[in-house]
């Protein structure tokens, strides 16, 4: 026993020298692995942060670039888009304005702000037929027919007032065709335009303007006159002995019926011979007072309380009653000029009293 143990004891050196070795070589290669594989972590790690730098820094400009790329086109855009709605607009105005002023009388403010409005669409139809109804309401005919001329040659797509101008130029008329043609009319153009014309084969005489004033009087309900222009054709002779002139008043009755007019009507010549040989037009001022009290009157009476004037005769005029004066209102007038027994000219303020009453073309049909 003791022979065998003391063996089993007894180991070589080289065996302890080669294990020494052996976990010495293990433990350097498990240290140069571990080092290999953390070495590699750790590049992997910077590596995904330089990338993720780069991705933030290249994506960073790109959201600005992407938000400021539209600034400039609607830098470029909206003042384009600016001009073509501010310009119809503007034209819309003048025109508006010139039709106003022209209804109240005042051509040459009129013709101003159709003029401006010219000047920035020239041939605007609609612009251009405003301007020669203008110059037919001034009775400068030549100009008128310059501007229908020019309707004429823009053709079909000056629309209506293409149509308009073939009229006037074929007809030859200074005013906007004849009583029937204006009655039948659409309601629209009735209610824009108030004037119409008379002969058809053409006038000698025209309604230049009409201006209304209204005095204060604490006697009278309502006290206003016209000045009516009346002139005459360029070149044409005029005898006064032929010229009449009907100025008919209407009263609104109750706020539904309209009714020649019951107030004082008389009228006065504002030009001293009016004989159009010295003064064209001559200036004709007709007056309506309605008084606050007043006695009655009867249906008939009506029919002649309005001023018909020929320019021989001396003034005068035709007296109503206010007995209703609580219920009647003043509405309008109808102005009608007539030479040698021929409508020349008609003039209504509102125009659909035209519908309501239209003129007869020739005295002796009255």
């Amino acid at each position: 026993m003791r022979t065998l143990f003391s063996r089993a004891i007894q180991v070589d050196p080289s065996f302890h020298i080669g294990l020494g070795l052996i976990v010495i070589l293990a433990v350097a290669e498990v240290f140069f692995a571990t080092s290999y594989y953390v070495g590699r972590a750790r590049a992997a790690r910077a590596s995904a942060q330089a990338v993720a730098g780069t991705i933030a820094r290249v994506a960073a400009p790109s959201v600005p670039s992407q938000t400021a790329a539209p600034a400039p086109v609607q830098a470029a855009v909206s003042p384009a888009a600016a001009v073509p709605a501010a310009s119809p607009s503007l034209v819309d105005q003048l025109l508006r304005e010139g039709i106003e002023l022209r209804d109240r009388g005042d051509t040459t403010n009129a013709l101003a702000r159709l003029q401006e409005a010219l000047d920035s669409e020239p041939t605007n139809p609609a612009v251009l037929e405003e301007m020669a109804k203008t110059y037919e309401s001034m009775q400068l005919l030549d100009r008128a027919n310059d501007v229908w001329r020019k309707l004429q040659e823009m053709g079909p797509s000056a629309g209506a007032a293409y149509e308009l101008a073939n009229q006037r130029l074929k007809l030859g008329v200074p005013t906007p065709g004849t009583a029937e043609s204006a009655i039948a009319s659409s309601s629209t153009e009735a209610a824009e335009h108030k004037d119409i014309g008379g002969n058809p084969e053409g006038s000698v005489m025209g309604i230049a303007e009409v201006k209304t004033t209204e005095t204060p009087n604490p006697d009278a309900e309502k006290n206003m006159a016209l000045q009516i222009g009346i002139k005459k054709q360029p070149g044409a002779t005029i005898d006064h002995d032929k010229v009449r002139i009907v100025v008919k008043f209407y009263d609104t009755v109750g706020d539904k019926d309209i009714k020649l007019t019951d107030a004082d009507v008389n009228y006065e010549w504002l030009t001293t011979k009016h004989d159009w040989a010295e003064a064209n037009p001559e200036v004709l001022a007709v007056k309506y007072v309605r008084a606050k009290t007043g006695g009655a009157s009867s249906d008939s009476s009506l029919a002649e309380t309005a001023a018909t004037v020929r320019p021989g005769q001396k003034a005068r005029g035709a007296k109503g009653s206010a007995a209703d004066s609580g219920r009647r209102k003043y509405l309008g007038y109808i102005i009608q000029i007539y030479y040698d027994d021929e409508l020349q000219a008609v003039q209504a303020e509102p125009s659909r009293l035209l519908q309501l009453f239209p003129p007869s073309k020739s005295t002796s049909a009255r």
